[in-house]
């Protein structure tokens, strides 16, 4: 009898052998191409006014944005097992600040933005292959210690790190850049970008409606003229008064027609020309300087100390600040908003705000005779002031107000001349713009009519101006209590909003 064959046995050990010894070296290479990506896979980059980290992560293709402490959002671009993870770590001040003061360099911040990224994307690729085939090399050496092994280990990294980027590259999908999902407060973000492409969208249709509004103003005075001077007096003082234009464009040309058409003789702006104060921003102040008229103004909360610079260097300009100027013979003097809302440490309150108040009203008490005019941004630092100035001027609020004082000084509150700016977009229903005409007599300078005019806000089509002409205060009543300004006939007229003329 012949004896049994070993051969299959033995090729079928060998098999084994060899598919033990290469999955063992396929194992090597991927745990140490996992542990060169992990550890070196990462690069530190700026992105537009950022400092960045950008890392190849192996837990699961697309890319994940973190913005700490605000959550992150992440894009199922691609397919694979590395993850692509940037994270914004912290604002670079001089690429911030040289950002903020070049126009040029901010309109082309997306761009810019893209061009960064894309560089430290394509320099992170290169650095991750090189882990990752360096990480597989020198852990096979370290664990198999065979002298061949590196270059296996060599070649099947090479092979692994061109099919992952082979898979993502034939799995890429630039749609889902759109579609990203949000997780810590970001969650918020899908209706803020709603929001604000509404905002874009309505403030096209809300300029052009304005633009027809303002064209009525002059067929509205045109009305207004025909009726008797206000107070009786042909030679009264036209004072302006503007507030809370909120860098809206439309309440510049709202401003720039009264002034045109109601001929007055200077603006008051009680202030929040801005809304955060920032160099971008300041661009739109040099229309105050095409007025041709006087400009007196005082800071909001919303108006840095550079926008209050940048208002003072206006030919036509003067900036009030616990001082007094004299426009068309009418003496005005004014203080500052003691707050800067983007600084929310430099909210100290309303206490603040009655005693900047008070150091008006002192300085008042220095003036060989009382202002006729006192202007504040905030009506709560109107109240140290009643009896010392005949008329206070404020704003803030957004809501037109008028009202007399206990001592017998009347508070004037504008609504907001910029319709709250673009952020009133943001509701059903904007805010009207608003703005005074002030007529005030030239010898005493008290005041004996004004002119409120109403711009209706998006969806609204009518422009109003309403006279009210104003009786002396009955200051002497036994009981003490504050009356309203008188209204002797007042008179509304009322346009379209389709141009007339």
């Amino acid at each position: 009898m012949s004896e049994p064959s070993t051969a299959g046995p033995s090729a079928r050990s060998a098999v084994l052998r060899d598919v033990g010894r290469w999955a063992t070296r396929l194992s090597v290479v991927v745990a140490g191409a996992w542990l060169g990506v992990l550890l070196l896979g990462r690069v530190a980059a700026p992105i537009g006014p950022f400092d960045a980290t950008v890392a190849f992560r192996p837990f699961g293709g697309g890319a994940a944005l973190d913005i700490p402490p605000l959550g992150a959002l992440q894009v199922d671009a691609y397919d694979g097992p590395l993850r692509l993870e940037i994270q914004l770590s912290r604002v670079d001040e001089i690429r911030a600040t040289a950002l903020a003061t070049d126009p040029a360099r901010l309109d082309g911040l997306v761009d810019r933005v893209s061009d960064d990224l894309r560089d430290a994307v394509e320099r992170l690729a290169w650095l991750t292959a090189l882990a990752a085939v360096g990480g597989a090399t020198t852990t096979s050496l370290l664990v198999l210690r065979r002298r061949r092994e590196p270059l296996i280990a060599l070649g099947l990294s090479t092979a692994l790190v061109a099919g992952i980027g082979g898979l993502a590259g034939a799995t890429w999908r630039p749609e889902a850049l759109s579609q990203p999902t949000y997780t810590g407060l970001l969650v918020n973000a899908n209706s803020l970008i709603g929001s604000a492409q509404d905002i874009a969208a309505r403030f096209d249709a809300y300029r052009s409606s304005l633009e027809d509004l303002v064209s009525n103003v002059s067929t509205l005075y045109s009305t207004l003229s025909t009726l008797p001077p206000p107070g009786g007096a042909d030679d009264s003082v036209a004072l302006l008064h503007v507030s809370d234009v909120h860098l809206n464009p439309a309440g510049f040309d709202l401003v720039r027609q009264v002034v045109t058409q109601f001929d007055v003789d200077g603006v008051l702006d009680t202030g929040d020309l801005t809304d955060w104060g920032s160099s971008p921003e300041n661009n739109l102040i040099s229309s105050v300087g095409t007025l041709g008229v006087p400009y007196v103004f005082i800071r909001g909360n919303h108006d840095s100390a550079v926008t209050a610079g940048l208002v003072a260097a206006q030919p036509n300009a003067t900036v009030l600040d616990d001082s007094a100027v004299t426009v068309a013979g009418i003496q005005v003097v004014g203080t500052p908003d003691p707050r800067f809302t983007p600084d929310p440490d430099a909210d100290d309150g309303a206490e603040t705000l009655e005693e900047t108040g008070e150091g008006l009203a002192e300085f008042v008490e220095t003036l060989p005779e009382p202002p006729a005019i006192a202007m504040v941004h905030d009506p709560g630092q109107a109240t140290p002031l009643d009896g010392a100035v005949p008329l206070v001027l404020a704003g803030h609020t957004h809501e037109r107000k008028v009202t007399r004082l206990d001592e017998g000084t009347l508070l004037m509150v504008q609504g907001s001349t910029g319709g709250a700016g673009l952020r009133a977009l943001q509701g059903e229903f904007p805010e009207p713009l608003t703005c005074t005409v002030l007529y005030l007599d030239p010898t005493s300078g008290e005041l004996t009519a004004y002119d409120e005019i109403t711009l209706g806000g998006l969806g609204q089509t009518e422009v109003t101006i309403e006279r009210e002409v104003v009786a002396a205060a009955d200051v002497g009543e036994a009981d003490g209590a504050p009356s309203t300004p008188a209204p002797s006939t007042p008179a509304r007229t009322t346009a379209p909003a389709s141009p007339t003329g």
